[in-house]
């Protein structure tokens, strides 16, 4: 599978290592999410805690048809997640994809089952934080590729310290 970066065969640039752990951070973080969400949509009954309100039925056979039928989506965005983690910088894109839209549509969808009376918002808390922290840990990770990715290719200049210009 070609990498997501790589233009016309070049090697990718060289970053640092702080920008290689953070976005390995953001790749198992998501994985270790997603894996556990995966085991909730296989075992809905037992596993899955948002209060919907009637007449919505969690323990109706179609709620656990639809999560079950999601499950190998939410696996295969698992293993995704671990296969960008294999060449972090050259796959970094993986990182703003599963930001948005993944994330992201899944926070609006949370939204948009508030709004209409689905669900109880404080069963949704807890998993919106756990989402915007994730988002903030992704966006956090990509912009730092990003822009070492400019800086080594020259196309960003140098930051310097702020003493170093008063002085000069």
């Amino acid at each position: 599978m070609p990498d997501f970066d790589a233009a016309d065969g070049d090697a990718p640039p060289v970053v640092s290592e702080g920008v290689v752990r953070w976005l390995r951070l953001s790749y198992r973080a998501g994985a270790v999410v997603d894996a556990l969400a995966t085991a909730g949509m296989i075992f809905p009954r037992q596993l899955w805690t948002a209060r919907f309100r009637p007449p919505f039925n969690r323990s109706g056979a179609e709620f656990g048809y639809g999560l079950r039928a999601g499950a190998p989506l939410m696996a295969g965005w698992t293993v995704l997640l671990l296969w960008a983690d294999r060449h972090p910088v050259e796959r970094k894109d993986v990182i703003a994809i599963t930001a948005v839209p993944v994330v992201a549509g899944l926070m609006a969808n949370d939204a948009w089952a508030i709004r209409n009376g689905l669900v109880e918002a404080r069963s949704i808390l807890p998993v919106r934080a756990l989402q915007s922290g994730l988002l903030a840990l992704f966006a956090a990770s990509y912009v730092r590729a990003v822009l070492a990715g400019r800086s080594a290719r020259g196309l960003v200049p140098e930051r310097t310290d702020r003493h170093q210009r008063d002085s000069s």
